[in-house]
């Protein structure tokens, strides 16, 4: 088994409601340095390992775990801690 972290964002120059809002917030809070903040995605999945485990990361990704017109993604492939 393999430990994958999928990480999501929308891509650049995408509104984001959401992390305008933090933005705001914090800076009301007297966080001023905060100048912008964008929210996104995290997914963690055990996934079965094989011989295209990045490939098929990347078709999950495009097919249901991200939308490519609108987010970026990356992911991490790591091996899995037994305990």
């Amino acid at each position: 088994m393999r430990n994958v972290t999928v990480y999501i964002t929308l891509k650049q120059g995408v509104l984001d409601p959401q992390g305008k809002a933090i933005q705001e917030s914090l800076n009301s809070l007297g966080f001023n340095e905060v100048a912008e903040a964008r929210v996104g995605k995290y997914i963690k999945m055990q996934v079965e390992d094989g011989p295209n485990l990045e490939a098929r990361v990347k078709e999950m990704c495009d097919k249901l775990l991200a939308n490519p017109v609108i987010e970026d993604y990356q992911f991490n492939v790591e091996e899995a801690v037994h305990s």
